[in-house]
């Protein structure tokens, strides 16, 4: 998420700066270990404001599909590692563990599925199956991001004057959303953002849950998909993949399963609906403050927007709205938002066992807004000289 309103203090300045140059550290070792047709699949074209060459660095999925960029697959051991230390640059340690934790799960959801899921390729449930690209030249003069991503992970980040512009879209999922482990406990990596926003809306008040809870059916899938920019519209199931890739039945479909009046009910609109932060009591604001850490806190830091939370017309902004169930355990669907914010999850699937959750800022999602400033300034100071 790119820094809010006005400049950002010096602290906020100084933490940015710090995970960029950790950051491109990180990329500057991993594409250095690369040869040269590595790197040809690696690397893509410099962050623009608009134009073409965005189109690419914009597009991002959540599904199994490829990505863009160079897999585990087609690296070694030593360059696996450079990976991972570029990806924890961009999380927090909750959120890095967390992400290592959903790429393990392929493993695990390959037994859920009998190993026996076939889609055309060596193997479906894959966790060598995630993609690494940069774009640009870290640590250069120009802008310069980087995205990670496959199967219930997309990281995307910007880099713009040496400090981290933006960090959003950044999804993560879970299936199965919880398994079991030994001695009778749970691996559940997305449960503390169920459970605080299931102790949310059971605590309001009726007057209150009739106008959170939207619809009596949770939709499939979050309903802003994957599109680039979150806008009213619908979004496919195919859009969720890659052309020439698999792409799942019903591939017309819209991916949140509702239309008419069930879509627009639960549509996002710049107003937001569902219950404000500032209609709720204090242990319900605290609980409110709480699932908005399962999201933000991904980010490292000095990085994530949790404190501008501290401020109670901020918390105030922030909107719950819910589809489905509210009793433990049924599938359902949450979102929070409010200003440069929106989250959304949804636990539908393999009888409520298959979390999405994703944290976007629909104003400068891939920083945007970010560049045109940094393009703008840059031509003016060029044409200024000449």
């Amino acid at each position: 998420m790119s820094p809010g309103p006005g400049k950002p203090g010096l602290e906020e300045t100084a933490a940015r700066t710090g995970v960029a140059t950790r950051m491109a550290e990180a990329a500057g070792a991993w594409l250095d270990s690369l040869d040269p047709g590595q790197r040809e699949v690696a690397v893509g074209p410099p962050p623009a404001a608009g134009g073409e060459s965005e189109v690419e660095r914009t597009r991002w999925y959540y599904t199994p599909t490829d990505h863009g960029g160079l897999t585990f697959h087609e690296q070694r051991p030593a360059q696996h590692r450079s990976v991972m230390r570029l990806v924890a640059s961009g999380l927090s340690e909750a959120g890095y563990t967390t992400v290592a934790t959903v790429l393990g799960l392929e493993n695990v959801l390959d037994r859920v599925e009998g190993f026996s899921v076939n889609w055309g390729r060596e193997r479906t449930r894959d966790p060598g199956e995630y993609y690494l690209r940069v774009f640009g030249e870290p640590g250069g003069p120009r802008p310069w991001g980087w995205r990670f991503g496959g199967h219930h992970v997309s990281l995307n980040y910007l880099v713009v004057d040496g400090r981290i512009a933006a960090s959003t879209p950044n999804f993560l999922g879970a299936d199965p959303a919880a398994a079991p482990l030994l001695g009778g406990a749970a691996l559940r990596p997305l449960g503390v953002a169920e459970d605080l926003a299931g102790e949310l809306v059971r605590s309001l008040h009726p007057e209150l849950a009739a106008r959170a809870v939207l619809l009596p059916r949770p939709p499939n899938d979050v309903v802003a998909g994957n599109s680039a920019r979150v806008e009213d519209r619908v979004v496919k199931r195919a859009e969720l993949w890659r052309p020439g890739h698999h792409v799942p039945d019903r591939a017309e479909q819209p991916v949140t399963g509702l239309d008419g009046a069930d879509r627009s009910a639960l549509a996002i609109t710049p107003a937001p609906r569902g219950v404000a932060g500032s209609e709720l009591n204090a242990a319900q604001r605290e609980l409110l403050r709480g699932l908005l850490g399962t999201y933000l806190d991904r980010a490292p830091e000095g990085v994530s927007p949790l404190p501008r939370y501290d401020d109670p017309a901020a918390l105030d902004a922030v909107h719950l709205a819910w589809a489905g169930s509210t009793t433990a355990g049924e599938p359902h669907y949450y979102r929070l938002q409010g200003p440069r914010l929106l989250i959304e999850w949804t636990n539908v699937h393999r009888g409520a066992n298959h979390a999405h959750a994703v944290w976007r800022d629909p104003e400068t999602d891939f920083g945007g807004d970010v560049l045109a400033d940094h393009h703008a300034a840059h031509h003016q100071a060029t044409t200024y000289r000449s």
